[in-house]
């Protein structure tokens, strides 16, 4: 089903609840949240600032979404460990997938994590090439899609984004397959879904300028974009089984806030439909629907330190 349009398709949604379910760490931002074999499964990342060279990866873990326990913490000497990301995979197992990043603030090694349980991992493995920060990955069939950025300094205190397109075949090695993706505006974080026809939407923040909406079709190399209208940050976005495209962002007009938004595919418009309870430093939901119930991870510093929620939204379809 090709995603809905229209003002018909973008309710407004009602928040159930919402709870803190870590705040143990100094800082606790970055989140990611998956459903694997009959659990939920929460990744962040852990440090003593925003802006620090000290993260690490956590990993909670619930049966019921309601009460969580650690699962696992993953660090990785001489390296922050950034914006982790949580895959099941075709054999079963858990793939994580984050960025270390060296001491200098400067230098990005994408890599991943693999394990049978979502408690013991293996070693990390580099995925794309030194200096792309691969954000996220999608897979539609035998195909995986992602978007890596990269930071240039083309003089000292300057800097320049552009982002490229990597793509894996059967769980293959990711090359890039399109660069430059895009090039103005700074592009960098993104997220992707495909339709039931295999059409390809991606969602892709820029700074300082307006989130770009893309579309692509097989083999996703010739995208066509279109302004969102809207400055975001820590985008994530699924595709419903009734074809919506929702997203979980941080939007920054009218006060710094995490929000859902429908997309409107036609327009490329985001149409904020829920602003969760949050402020100051937040964003980087993770997005999981189940049983007509959306769970999103996500972490704010609305009540003083920086923690992780987990809201709970009434999603009917």
């Amino acid at each position: 089903m090709s995603p809905a349009t229209g003002n018909a398709a973008f309710p407004v949604l009602r928040l159930r609840g919402v709870r803190c379910i870590w705040s143990a760490g100094r800082h606790n931002a970055f989140t990611d949240l998956l459903r694997h074999r009959g659990a939920w499964w929460c990744a962040f990342r852990e440090a003593s600032e925003h802006l620090s060279d000290d993260g690490v990866l956590r990993l909670l873990v619930s049966t019921d979404g309601a009460r969580w326990r650690p699962a696992a913490c993953i660090a990785r000497a001489g390296e922050d460990l950034r914006d982790p990301k949580l895959y099941a995979l075709a054999d079963g197992r858990f793939m994580l997938l984050a960025a270390a990043a060296q001491a200098d603030g400067e230098t990005h090694q994408t890599c991943c994590w693999y394990s049978t349980d979502g408690l013991a991992w293996g070693e990390a493995q580099p995925l794309a090439a030194p200096g792309d920060w691969l954000w996220r990955i999608t897979r539609h069939g035998r195909t995986s899609l992602g978007v890596a950025y990269r930071t240039d300094y083309p003089a000292p205190g300057e800097w320049a984004m552009h982002a490229r397109l990597y793509r894996s075949v059967d769980d293959g090695p990711f090359e890039c397959v399109r660069d430059p993706l895009v090039a103005e505006g700074n592009p960098n974080e993104s997220a992707i879904v495909f339709d039931a026809g295999g059409t390809a939407y991606c969602l892709l923040r820029r700074d300082p300028g307006n989130a770009l909406f893309g579309r692509a079709v097989a083999p996703y190399e010739d995208w066509h974009w279109l302004d969102c209208g809207r400055r975001i940050g820590g985008p994530h976005m699924i595709a419903l089984p009734d074809g919506r495209l929702l997203a979980g962002v941080r939007l920054l007009d009218g006060g710094e806030r995490t929000a859902l938004c429908w997309v409107d595919a036609a327009s490329g418009r985001l149409h904020e439909c829920l602003a969760l309870p949050s402020g100051g430093d937040t964003s980087y939901p993770g997005l999981d629907w189940h049983a007509g119930l959306l769970r999103v991870s996500y972490y704010s510093s609305h009540e003083g330190r920086s923690a992780i929620y987990l809201a709970e939204v009434d999603l009917p379809l």
